[in-house]
């Protein structure tokens, strides 16, 4: 059973030319899983977040709650099981 929280919806960290990020918003969309999405690129604030949430400047960063994932692909299964 999952127990992430439907009322606060998972945020991204992205940037237009980021594959991997194209592939979890698919992914999220697919689910039906609402995000946010924040755009690197757009607003320079955004990679400043990642870098405190990190310790990098590596997108996408994925905030589910107090869990934090860089990269989509990789954490695919962790992601996964904690979804309804």
């Amino acid at each position: 059973m999952s127990d992430i929280n439907q009322t606060v919806p998972i945020q991204i960290y992205t940037i237009p030319t980021c594959s991997d990020c194209h592939f979890a918003k698919r992914y999220f969309n697919e689910q039906q899983i609402p995000f946010i999405e924040y755009n690197c690129e757009e607003d320079m604030k955004y990679a400043k977040e990642v870098l405190e949430l990190t310790g990098k400047q590596i997108v996408p960063t994925i905030v589910i709650q107090d869990k934090v994932f860089v990269g989509f692909a990789e954490n695919l299964n962790e992601i996964s099981e904690l979804l309804p």
